[in-house]
């Protein structure tokens, strides 16, 4: 198995350098073709040009046979594909095993997302007194004002936010990047928060550094962090629904569309590469329309 682990290698440096994939993303492959090759020694197979349709058919049965939900499959084949697709252009495999195979249908979820009256709660236990409430505030105003994901809300860079145009440059998946506006609210709570509050809370760093978004000690948030602040605001509000940084991207564009947004201007602000990634949303809402159809229509 030298040979796989050596191609491996090689496929994670070329989603690192030439796709720009996130590391979390690279992880992700990563974990999946490695459970693969653990497939692989059970079954006696020692070369990755040896492995044949039919071995993929039984490694789909052991999935599920794990019980894994439909998305998980279809991530771990997709994983699976695009790296036999790379070991053909290196020349490193005769054809793609997993070309014939099927992905599973993935599941329709219904996103989660905040009634106004419930984000209402969330802003109003920040205490804007303090440089940890000034901190909550702003991040959770950013989240919902921009429907930033947690971790391009982390690697927010102070040059990115344009006071004068209302607009935050927002460093997406892919090294995409975007500009998204924000409204009075979030633009007065970022005001508050580097005026005053980031600034005492970087004090004892012996250098500023160049990210907005900033923990107890001055260093940069990560993902994990705001994951911890959003708890412990959602435990503060006393609300019973379990809440997590996306269920904000999720109420961004859920209000967007209630209030009229078009689809295409939703999936832009939010960074999909495609329209069917944003039309989840409109489950949501269709749901709203039938509410106030039959509440409001004589003969329904």
């Amino acid at each position: 198995m030298e040979n796989a682990t050596f191609a491996l290698q090689l496929f994670m440096e070329y989603l690192q350098i030439e796709k720009n994939y996130s590391q979390y993303t690279i992880a992700c492959y990563r974990r999946d073709i490695e459970q693969f090759f653990q497939f692989m020694n059970e079954e006696g197979i020692h070369e990755l040009d040896q492995v044949a349709y039919s071995d993929v058919r039984l490694y789909l049965t052991k999935l599920y046979s794990q019980h894994l939900t439909s998305r998980s499959v279809a991530r771990k084949i997709s994983s699976l594909r695009s790296f036999y697709k790379f070991l053909l252009r290196e020349g490193r495999a005769a054809e793609n095993p997993f070309a014939l195979a099927s992905l599973p249908k993935k599941e329709q979820k219904i996103p989660n997302f905040l009634y106004r009256e419930e984000l209402e709660a969330l802003f109003r236990v920040n205490d804007g007194n303090t440089a940890i409430g000034q901190r909550n505030a702003a991040l959770l105003e950013l989240l919902y004002a921009t429907g930033a994901r947690v971790s391009e809300c982390c690697h927010i860079h102070l040059s990115d936010l344009d006071f004068a145009a209302d607009t935050v440059l927002i460093h997406g998946k892919g090294g995409k990047q975007r500009y998204v506006p924000f409204g009075r609210p979030a633009k007065e709570a970022l005001r508050r928060y580097l005026d005053d509050g980031r600034r005492e809370l970087i004090r004892r760093l012996p250098a500023d550094h160049r990210y907005l978004f900033v923990n107890a000690r001055g260093n940069p948030l990560t993902p994990r962090g705001v994951r911890h602040i959003l708890d412990r605001i959602v435990e503060a509000a006393a609300l019973t629904q379990n809440i997590s940084p996306h269920v904000l991207r999720h109420t961004f564009a859920t209000h967007l569309l209630n209030e009229g947004a078009d689809l295409r201007s939703v999936q832009e602000l939010l960074g999909h590469a495609h329209l069917s990634s944003t039309q989840v949303y409109t489950h949501v809402t269709k749901d709203r329309l039938r509410h106030i159809y039959l509440q409001a229509h004589p003969r329904a």
